[in-house]
This record gives C-alpha cells, sequence and structure tokens, in this order.
C-alpha cells in the first residue's frame, strides 16, 4: 500500500510513499507521520492511499506515524480542501489548522563552527561588508546556530552555497537533528493506598516511632480514600519525599505511580448565575432555529438584535437544543477580550462539557483541549478564529457571535482564511445551522439577508426593560473655542464622569490608540520620528518613558533631540489610552482606573481580574480600545465616552465607514443595560458625518442603505469579489519588479476582472520590507463563485514561479480581504 501525504508548505503536490508492514494498520486517511523529505525528515499529513504508487520514480518509506486515530475525517477533509482551494493556498498549509502549535515531529540542520578557523578566515577576508564577511563574523563566536538564526543574522537567504565552501575546508561541521514534538501529554506522581486501612492500623504504634511524619501521610491518604498528587501529600502533611518514598519501597504500604492529567484552562472571570426568563422575542429565534438543529438541516441565520437583547441567552439555550439531540456545539467569539463573561455563562450552564481555546491560554493546555475535543469529553468549544478548527464529532450547532468583526479574518499566515464565511461552508458540509449574531452586521451580511441568501431574525428590544441609551456629540473644535476643553477631556464629559463617580456608578472611556501620545513632532524641521523599519510614526508610552512601534514591536529610548535636526524643541501630539487614563487621574485624583488594551492585558487572566473587580465596583472607570467595545455586560456601567470618534474613520479604506458606525454603536451599547438609563457622549471633530448621525440616533437601517449604494457605485463588496496580491522584500527594487512581473502575467491573460495597476501599499514599509499591491475586483454578477479570479490567480502564479524573483521576494495572496492598506 502507498500513502499520498500533503505537507504545510506552500506547494500543492501530494507525495507518495510506501507503508511499512509494520504501519500497515495504522496509516491511514486523516493521520500524520514521519516521513523523509529530500535531506530532512518532517510531518506530513495522509490524505490517501491506494495500491499503486502512480510514479516510477524512487519511493520512500514512511518512518513513524503519530497518531492512533485520525485528527480528520472525509468530511473535514472536504472542509481543508474548499479552504485550500478558495484561499489560494496549499491543502498542507490548510490542514496545519487541524493541530495544535508544537506537535510537528521534524530534522534542523544545526550548524557547528570551528571557531579558530572561522576566525582565521575571517581575518583573510580583505573585502567588508560582504555575506562571507558578515556569516564567519557570526560564526567565529557562536558554538551552534541553526541555518535560519544564520540567514536572520546575515539578512540573507541564499547562503548554503557559502556554508558548503566553509564545510569542504573544516570551518563548519552540519548535522541534521530531528527535533521533536514541543508539546506532550502532561503526567505527574500520584500516591495510592496499597492495603487496606484495616491492615495497616496493626503498624502505626511502630511507624509512629520512627517517623511520625509517614503517620500523617498514611492518615492523609486515609482520608483521601483514593489516589492523590504527591506534590499536594507533600504540601499538606509537610512530609519528606523520602518518607513517602521509604514507605513505598521499604514499606510496600503505599505505591507511587505516573499518571496523566489534563492541564484545563480556568477562566479568572466569574459571574453568578441567574434564573433567566427569555423573552418572547427571544423565545422565536430560540423555537426557529431549534428546528433546523432538531432536523439536522443546514441553514444560515443572521440575528440582528440590538446591544443588550440577549443574545448570549439565545446562543446557550441553541446550545442546549444541540446537546439534548446528542450533538456538539462551536460558538466562535471575535477575541480573547470577549471570552471572559461569555465563557463564563457558558460554563455555569454546562460546566466540564465546555472547552476554551485561544492565544492567551498555554500550548499545553491548548494541548489538552484539543486531545479531550478528539475523545468526546468536550462537546461545547467556544473560542476566536482558531477555534474553527477544533475537532468536534457531530456538530449540531455553530454559532459565529459578534459576525462583523474584522478579526474573523487571518491576516497573517497562509491560508488567510476568515472564520465567519469558512464556519458557514463547516455547517454546511455538518448538516447544521449557523446562527451570525451581531448589533452591527456586516454590510455583506444583511445584503446576503435580503436576497433570501440567509434567514433574518431580530431582537429589537433590550432585556431587563432596559432601554437604549442616549447619545450626544461633542464637537471638540466648538468647545475648544468656547473655552470648554480640559486637553482630551470636553467640560460635559468630565461633568457626566463627575455624577457617575457620585452615584457610584461604573463608566467606560474608549480611545482606540494605545500609549500616551501617538506622534513626536519636532517644531523645527516639521519632521515627525518615524520607526526606523516601517513607514509609521514612533508612539511615546509613558509609563515605560520609551517609544515603540505598534506594528515591528521596535522599542527605544524617549530622544531628548531630533534625531533629524539636532533640535530639542519636541512636541508631543496625538492621544492614546495611557495619556486618557493620566488626564483622569489629574482631574479625580482618587479614582479607580483600569486600562484595557493589549499593553495591559498581556499576562493570563489579567483581563478577566480587571472585569471581576469592575463587576464588584471595586473599579470606577475602564479606559480602553476596542476591546472595551464588544462583550462586555455590566449593569452598573452608565455612561460611555468616546474620546475621538474619528480614529477609524479617517483610515484610507472602503470599510472606515463602516468599522467606525460599528465600533461606536458596539461601545454605546455597553452603557445602561439595566433599568437605569446610560448616556453616551462621543467628542468629534465632525459632528455633522453622517456616520455619526447614524450612530446618534441608532439607525442601523438607514446606514447599511447609504454604505450599500456607495459599495454598487464604487465597485466594493457584496457587489465584486476582491483579492488583494502583495509582494515584500528588503529590497524595494525586487520588491517592484516582482508585483510588476506579477501584474504582466495577470493581465496578458485578458480576464474579465478590474486589474489595478501595481502601487505602493499605505504602510509602504513595513517590518524592514517593501510593500507593493495589486488589487483586483470581480463582478458577482459575471463571477459568482469567484472562480474566474481564483483561476487568473493561480494562471498568473504557475508563470511568476519560474522567475528569479519568486524565490527571493514574498509574494502575498488575499483572497476577501479586510482592508486594503
Amino acid at each position: 500500500m502507498y500513502a499520498q501525504v500533503v505537507f504545510p508548505m506552500p506547494f500543492k503536490t501530494a507525495f507518495t510513499y510506501s507503508i511499512p508492514e509494520e504501519f500497515s494498520n495504522s496509516v491511514k486517511v486523516g493521520v500524520r507521520v514521519i516521513v523523509p523529505f529530500g535531506k530532512r525528515t518532517l510531518t506530513g499529513f495522509v490524505i490517501g492511499l491506494s495500491e499503486t504508487a502512480g510514479t516510477k520514480a524512487k519511493i520512500k518509506a514512511v518512518q513513524d506515524v503519530l497518531d492512533a486515530v485520525p485528527v480528520f475525517n472525509e468530511t473535514d477533509l472536504k472542509f481543508y480542501e474548499w479552504i485550500a482551494e478558495y484561499y489560494l493556498s496549499s491543502l498542507g498549509e490548510a490542514l496545519k489548522n487541524s493541530v495544535p502549535y508544537g506537535l510537528e515531529v521534524e530534522s534542523k540542520k544545526i550548524i557547528y563552527p570551528n571557531r579558530v578557523i572561522c576566525q582565521e578566515l575571517l581575518e583573510k577576508e580583505s573585502k567588508k561588508g560582504t555575506i562571507k564577511q558578515k556569516l564567519l563574523s557570526v560564526l567565529s563566536r557562536k558554538d551552534f546556530i541553526t541555518i535560519p538564526q544564520l540567514q536572520k543574522e546575515v539578512k540573507k537567504k541564499s547562503i548554503y552555497h557559502l556554508l558548503q565552501s566553509l564545510e569542504k575546508l573544516n570551518a563548519v561541521t552540519i548535522v541534521s537533528q530531528i527535533q521533536e514534538a514541543k508539546v506532550r501529554a502532561k503526567k505527574i506522581l500520584f500516591v495510592k493506598l496499597v492495603l487496606s486501612p484495616e491492615e495497616i492500623y496493626p503498624l502505626l504504634p511502630e511507624l509512629e516511632r520512627r517517623s511520625p511524619k509517614q503517620i500523617a501521610v498514611l492518615l492523609e491518604l486515609f482520608k483521601t480514600k483514593g489516589e492523590i498528587p504527591l506534590a499536594e501529600l507533600l504540601r499538606k502533611t509537610g512530609a519528606s519525599h523520602s518518607s513517602v518514598k521509604a514507605l513505598a519501597e521499604k514499606r510496600r504500604l503505599i505505591k507511587i505511580f505516573e499518571k496523566e492529567v489534563d492541564r484545563v484552562y480556568k477562566e479568572t472571570y466569574t459571574e453568578v448565575q441567574k434564573e433567566i426568563q427569555i423573552t418572547d422575542e427571544q423565545k422565536e429565534v430560540v423555537e426557529r432555529v431549534s428546528a433546523e438543529v432538531e432536523n439536522s438541516n443546514f441553514k444560515v441565520f443572521l440575528l440582528h438584535g440590538v446591544t443588550g437583547s440577549g443574545k448570549t441567552q439565545v446562543y446557550i439555550e441553541l446550545t442546549k437544543k444541540a446537546l439534548e439531540k446528542g450533538k456538539s456545539a462551536l460558538i466562535l467569539v471575535p477575541e480573547i477580550s470577549l471570552t471572559p463573561q461569555i465563557t463564563s455563562r457558558f460554563f455555569n450552564i454546562f460546566g466540564p462539557q465546555v472547552a476554551v481555546v485561544h492565544s492567551k491560554i498555554s500550548y499545553g493546555e491548548r494541548y489538552d483541549a484539543w486531545r479531550g475535543i478528539m475523545k468526546g469529553k468536550y462537546k461545547i468549544v467556544i473560542g476566536p478564529r482558531s477555534a474553527l478548527f477544533a475537532p468536534l464529532k457531530n456538530l449540531g450547532l455553530i454559532v459565529v457571535d459578534e459576525e462583523h468583526d474584522s478579526s474573523y479574518k487571518q491576516f497573517d499566515l497562509a491560508p488567510k482564511y476568515n472564520a465567519r464565511d469558512a464556519a458557514t461552508i463547516k455547517a454546511k458540509l455538518s448538516a447544521c445551522p449557523i446562527l451570525l449574531g451581531s448589533a452591527t452586521p456586516s454590510i455583506e451580511s444583511m445584503y446576503n439577508a435580503s436576497i433570501g441568501k440567509y434567514e433574518l431574525l431580530k431582537l429589537t428590544e433590550r432585556v431587563d426593560n432596559a432601554v437604549l441609551p442616549e447619545i450626544k456629540l461633542v464637537n471638540v473644535i466648538i468647545e475648544a473655542k468656547k473655552k470648554k476643553m480640559e486637553n482630551v477631556f470636553s467640560h460635559e464629559l468630565l461633568f457626566k464622569i463627575k455624577e457617575r463617580l457620585e452615584r457610584k456608578e461604573g463608566v467606560i472611556i474608549l480611545q482606540n490608540r494605545r500609549g500616551f501620545a501617538t506622534q513626536i513632532y519636532c517644531e523645527d524641521c516639521g519632521e515627525i520620528i518615524m520607526c526606523d523599519k516601517c513607514s509609521v510614526p514612533m508612539v511615546y508610552h509613558l509609563k515605560s518613558n520609551t517609544i515603540r512601534c505598534h506594528y515591528c514591536g521596535a522599542v527605544k529610548d524617549v530622544p531628548k533631540v531630533c534625531p533629524h535636526c539636532g533640535s530639542t524643541n519636541l512636541k508631543f501630539f496625538g492621544t492614546g489610552t495611557e495619556r486618557v487614563e493620566d488626564e483622569l487621574l489629574y482631574h479625580f485624583p482618587d479614582i479607580r482606573i483600569a486600562r484595557v488594551d493589549s499593553d495591559t492585558i498581556n499576562k493570563k487572566g489579567k483581563l478577566g481580574n480587571i472585569l471581576n473587580k469592575f463587576g464588584k465596583g471595586e473599579i470606577d472607570v475602564l479606559v480602553g480600545t476596542q476591546m472595551v467595545s464588544k462583550g462586555l455586560d455590566f449593569s452598573n456601567v452608565t455612561l460611555v465616552g468616546v474620546i475621538s470618534a474619528e480614529t477609524t474613520l479617517w483610515l484610507p479604506d472602503f470599510r472606515a465607514d463602516e468599522r467606525t458606525f460599528q465600533l461606536l454603536t458596539q461601545v454605546a451599547g455597553r452603557s445602561g443595560r439595566s433599568k437605569t438609563k446610560g448616556e453616551v457622549v462621543i467628542q468629534t471633530k465632525n459632528h455633522k458625518h453622517f456616520v455619526l448621525q447614524k450612530v446618534l440616533i441608532h439607525d442601523y437601517q438607514g446606514f447599511y442603505e447609504r454604505e450599500l449604494n456607495l459599495r454598487k457605485f464604487n465597485g466594493y463588496p457584496p457587489f465584486t469579489r476582491l483579492s488583494l496580491i502583495e509582494t515584500k522584500d528588503e529590497d524595494e527594487k525586487k520588491s517592484r519588479r516582482a508585483i510588476n512581473d506579477f501584474y504582466k502575467f495577470l493581465t496578458e491573460q485578458k480576464p474579465p476582472l478590474s486589474i489595478s495597476y501595481p502601487h505602493e501599499a499605505v504602510i509602504f514599509r513595513l517590518k524592514g520590507e517593501y510593500r507593493y499591491q495589486i488589487l483586483i475586483k470581480s463582478d458577482k454578477a459575471k463571477d459568482p463563485g469567484g472562480k474566474i479570479l481564483r483561476t487568473a490567480i493561480e494562471n498568473a502564479l504557475v508563470k511568476f514561479n519560474k522567475v528569479s524573483a519568486a524565490r527571493t521576494v514574498k509574494l502575498y495572496l488575499d483572497v476577501d480581504p479586510q482592508s486594503v492598506m
């Protein structure tokens, strides 16, 4: 027998391997195997079996099988094949998502330099600044180094020929070493009694004379009536490891043994479970979707529910229905800022049947959750986009909460999938309904509902007789002329905050920028201090007294003089969350503030702890980025303030208006979620802008209709399908040449597509690389499935891969991009 194996690499070919007799029963479709690949050893996925090789080439054999049971089945494989085809990646790249990080086994080349010889060669090297000189400089001071590390040090990929020449001179030794999986099952030592307490009682007097600590150990084991972790036993009794060991080896009264344990993620945020009576509107929604759960029918529902209308309770009720049918449920949330509250509520109802998967849990916890899902231990999975690939069996329901959110899109790695759209295909293949929920549905989803592709369900009223908050726009330019501004705060917003503090009510302040000042500007030469590697300004952070790039992560000390002209006349402009926090403390010195942004919640459990305190009234004000706009449900919040409404409005992106409307509507919805009416104060420089006017009167429909007309006129989704082609390289000329080559191969096919000329990206330089882009539009009326678009790109890619630029320049393909920046 032979196995067809794919690898998590860009090439789309499957490779054939023979199956040795010893693995004949264990190699199946869906398992991972270790196989030789060229001079390396890699982990691959088996996607097919055959009795013939289908090739006359020499066939290598499978070396090992990593899985006892398949990681994916035939339905799953179809899902991954769709992802690979639609998002223009290889099947192996798509299948890489089917297992948690750290499970791959592969060989890596390790370079062991002879530092003496390398130093001698370095001294003989006359030309300075050459790749060879840089290479020898690194090798002469290293005991060992991997090839990727060396490439990074010398900033050059093509170093293999130099390494081969150095190997011939005995300057380096290159060894291939197998690197085992980074994550394994956790095993710890347990202790249990070998004899019954009745058999041990007669021995206690003698033991008490010789070792009182051993008596304490035995008494604790009597109390436990089973097994107990050794570390816990030692902690409870104060006994030494040698005392316990003596009881096991000399006395043979107890047994010490190794046992596998699960690393279970525990959410730090907790809520008291409440008895909830669902409203008539909620009941109608639950009954409609339950009918499809009951009959195992695929159907896409769009739930448009105003903020505070109880969408989470609808998800809970539907999950109950799925579990009653013996099925599982997948609940997707856009990012970790939404998981604490929704996770707590699901744990309250469903307990140990819930698994949480997101980037803030450890690799070990993720691995154990994945194994538990595989075994059927967990029936409900909650998490952001990566949870889409959880190996749930017998799916009965998929929920995509805040379906409009851009974080459902994978931005960095191939395949650049959109979890919302991919979840729809998963639901179709699993024959189950999918519910897309949002207070501000995406233009595409609402359009799909309007043409009958999705079924629209509505929740028009808030629960608990709460009403939508009153929103007020404050023009900061007008207020400044009236001398009614205190730096970033208007007098009106400060007065409202003071009112809430006196009444012991909660306040949320949104400023969608991190740091203290977003720009440092020289008044003498007019230059802004930019990142060395990115075309963006450095951001000043007050707490660390540093300037940082929020794109590449570069950190520097705050400059004392302008790096361009040497002037000391530097000014700090722009407002971030740190500055908002600082000014609030100036106006209200006794205030208890917590800041919620990616700088402050980088530690595990930090967000949950902050939300616990805020819910208990131990924190008066939450200041944060868009993280505070989603999913937070606190009855004590009666005021929301927005420092600047324009942070997303002025971005050069066709979704800028939509994102601004969604962000402001969502954050406004955090206010007044109980009987006390809420207020929202939005500070702006352009209060007449149509987006803000629609936010003011809670008019989603009016915004949707106007935005839809603009999209139709300008040729953007939902009327067209987009694809963004991007090249990146440290050499600007190479990047430009590569995009021009791709453009030529694309246009010479003369496809019925709208193809932009190659142009610089809005952020032209990012992490030291120059970016060029092509934007392709395909009319959905002529190309409903996007087949014409994908075929044109794939044909161009075949030709592009034959040119020299393809070997060095990075090329990225993004189907349905969320941003064109």
